[in-house]
C-alpha cells in the first residue's frame, strides 16, 4: 500500500512539475521577447535574485525541510488540534520574521545590489534599487508558502504544493500578453509580486479543509519552535559551503577558453531536468512518510519506505545516465545549436554533460538520503558530510582541471556527489542499524545490465536513423525520439524479464492513471 502511494504521488508530481516547467519556459520567452535582452531585463533579474534567491530561496528550503518532520512529531505527541495549534504558532512567528526581514532589506536595498552588480551606476544602480523594494512582499509570501507546505506534506497531501507552479506561471503570462509594455518594467515586478501571492493563496483551501482556523496566537517558548530553529542551522550552514563551491567552479572555469562557464551551466540544466522532474517528486513524498514513521517509532516501515525510494531512483536515473552519456551531443545540439550557440559550444556543452551525467546517481541518493537523516531530526550528519564533500570537490578541480578543462569540473562534480552518497549510507548504517544494502546493490546492479543492453540498442537506432534520413534538425529529431523510445521499451521488457519489482510498481501506476 506505501509503495503505491509512493508511486502514485510522485508520477503526479512529476506531470505536474512538467507542466509548470513548461509554463515557465513560455514565461521566459515571453520576456524575451516583450523586454528583450538589455540594461532593463539585467536590472529586473539582479532585484528579482536580491529578493527571492539570496534572501527567501535558501532559508525558505531549510525552514520547510525543518519543519515536516517537526509537525509529525507534534502530531504524534500533541494529536491534529495540537498540530493545528502550532501551527498557528509558527506561522505567525514567520509571518513577523519575514515583514522584519523585508523591512532590513528595504533599507539595505542599495547595499545588496552593489554587492551583487558591482557594474551598476547611475540611474542603472537606482532603478533596482526601486525594483528590489517593489518585489520585497514577495518575502513574506515565500514564507507563508513554506510554512503552507510544510503542513501539508507533513499530512501527505502533496497535490496543492505540486500545481503552485502552474497559477505562479499563468499570472505572468496573462501579464506578458495582455498588459505589459516595454517600457514600463516596473509592472513586470509587480506582476511578479502578485504571482508570488498564488503559491500561498492555492494552497489555503486544502489547509482550511484540515481543520484550521487562523488564531493570533504566538508562542515564543514552545520548544517544538525552538526545535525547528536548532534543525534550519545546519541546514543553512550545508547550503552555504554548496553556494561556496559553484563560486570556486565558476572562478576556476573563468580562467579557461571562453564558453566554459556557460557550458557547464548549460549542461547542469540539462542533467538537473532529470533530478527536479522525478528525483525531486519522489523525496517529496517519502520524507513526510519517513518523519511520520520515526515520530511513531515504525522501525519497519522506515526501512520499507526507504527500499521504496532508493531503488526507484535506481530505476530512474541508471538509465537515466546511460542515456544522456551516449546522446549527450544530439541532445545538446537539438535544445541548443542555434544562432550564436555554434557546433564548438555543443561540443563543449555536451562534454560537460556527458561528465554531469555520471553523478546522477550520487546526486539523486544524496537527495534522498538527506531527506531520510532530516526525517530523523538530524540535520549535522548531512551538513558534516556535505563538507567532506566539498573539500573533495575543491581538491578534483584543481588536479582535474589541469587535465579536462572544464570537464573536469564536471567530474569532480559528479565524483563528489557518489563520494557523499556512499558516506551517507554508511552513517545511516551506523545509526539505524542494518538497511539492507545488499538489496540496494542487487537493484543497482540489475538495472545497469538493463540498461547498459538498452544504451547499445538506443545508440545503434540513433546513428542508422542519422544515417538513412540525414543531419537536418528535424530528422535529428526524430533519430533521437526515436532511439529513446526504443531505449525506453528494451529497459522495459529487460527490467521485467530481470524482476525488477520497483519497475512493476511503476508501470501498474502507469496503467492506472
Amino acid at each position: 500500500m506505501k509503495s503505491s502511494k509512493v508511486l502514485k504521488s510522485a508520477a503526479m508530481i512529476s506531470v505536474f512539475t512538467l507542466i509548470s516547467k513548461f509554463l515557465g519556459f513560455i514565461r521566459e520567452m515571453l520576456i524575451a521577447s516583450k523586454y528583450g535582452s538589455g540594461y532593463e531585463t539585467d536590472t529586473y533579474f539582479v532585484a528579482m535574485t536580491a529578493t527571492t534567491t539570496i534572501i527567501m530561496t535558501t532559508f525558505g528550503a531549510a525552514l520547510n525541510t525543518s519543519l515536516i518532520p517537526v509537525f509529525s512529531e507534534v502530531e504524534s505527541l500533541r494529536g491534529k488540534e495540537g498540530k493545528l495549534k502550532f501551527f498557528n504558532n509558527i506561522l505567525n512567528v514567520i509571518f513577523f520574521l519575514t515583514v522584519v526581514l523585508a523591512l532590513f532589506s528595504f533599507i539595505l536595498s542599495p547595499l545588496i545590489i552593489k554587492v551583487l552588480a558591482t557594474g551598476f551606476e547611475g540611474e542603472q544602480l537606482e532603478l533596482a534599487v526601486k525594483l528590489n523594494r517593489i518585489g520585497l512582499p514577495i518575502i513574506i509570501s515565500l514564507g507563508f508558502t513554506y510554512v503552507f507546505s510544510g503542513f501539508l506534506q507533513s499530512s501527505q497531501i502533496f497535490g496543492p504544493s505540486a500545481i503552485m507552479g502552474i497559477p505562479y506561471n499563468f499570472v505572468f503570462i496573462f501579464f506578458l500578453l495582455i498588459l505589459a509594455k516595454k517600457e514600463y518594467i516596473y509592472g513586470l515586478m509587480l506582476a511578479s509580486v502578485i504571482a508570488s501571492t498564488t503559491q500561498f493563496l492555492i494552497q489555503v483551501p486544502a489547509i482550511r479543509h484540515q481543520g484550521f482556523r487562523y488564531r493570533l496566537y504566538v508562542n515564543f517558548k514552545d520548544r517544538y519552535l525552538r526545535k525547528i530553529f536548532t534543525l534550519i542551522v545546519p541546514v543553512l550552514l550545508g547550503s552555504t559551503v554548496q553556494h561556496i563551491n559553484t563560486i570556486i567552479d565558476k572562478t576556476l572555469a573563468s580562467n579557461l577558453v571562453d564558453g566554459s562557464i556557460s557550458s557547464l551551466n548549460y549542461a547542469a540544466k540539462l542533467n538537473d531536468v532529470v533530478v527536479s522532474v522525478f528525483i525531486a517528486a519522489i523525496t517529496t513524498v517519502v520524507f513526510p512518510m519517513l518523519s511520520r514513521a520515526f515520530a511513531q517509532g515504525d522501525g519497519k516501515a522506515i526501512r520499507s519506505i526507504m527500499r521504496q525510494g532508493i531503488n526507484t531512483i535506481f530505476v530512474i536515473t541508471v538509465p537515466a545516465t546511460i542515456g544522456i552519456m551516449i546522446l549527450s551531443e544530439p541532445i545538446v545540439r537539438i535544445f541548443f545549436e542555434r544562432g550564436a550557440f555554434d557546433s564548438t559550444a555543443t561540443t563543449m556543452t555536451s562534454g560537460a554533460l556527458f561528465f554531469y551525467s555520471i553523478g546522477l546517481v550520487g546526486i539523486s541518493l544524496r537527495l534522498m538520503l538527506n531527506k531520510v537523516f532530516y526525517s530523523f531530526h538530524d540535520t549535522k550528519t548531512p551538513m558534516v558530510n556535505g563538507i567532506l564533500s566539498v573539500g573533495l570537490n575543491i581538491i578534483l578541480n584543481f588536479i582535474l582541471v589541469r587535465f579536462m578543462a572544464h570537464r573536469g569540473l564536471a567530474l569532480a562534480t559528479s565524483i563528489s556527489a557518489i563520494f557523499t552518497s556512499i558516506l551517507l549510507l554508511f552513517s545511516l548504517r551506523r545509526k539505524i542499524g542494518p538497511i539492507g544494502i545488499s538489496g540496494y546493490i542487487k537493484c543497482f546492479l540489475k538495472t545497469l545490465v538493463a540498461a547498459s543492453i538498452m544504451g547499445i540498442i538506443a545508440y545503434s537506432v540513433y546513428n542508422g536513423l542519422i544515417i538513412r534520413l540525414g543531419y537536418g534538425k528535424i530528422f535529428e529529431l526524430i533519430s533521437l525520439l526515436a532511439s529513446i523510445f526504443v531505449g525506453m521499451i528494451v529497459y522495459l521488457i529487460l527490467c521485467i524479464l530481470l524482476r525488477v519489482r520497483e519497475m512493476g510498481g511503476l508501470i501498474g501506476v502507469f496503467i492506472r492513471k
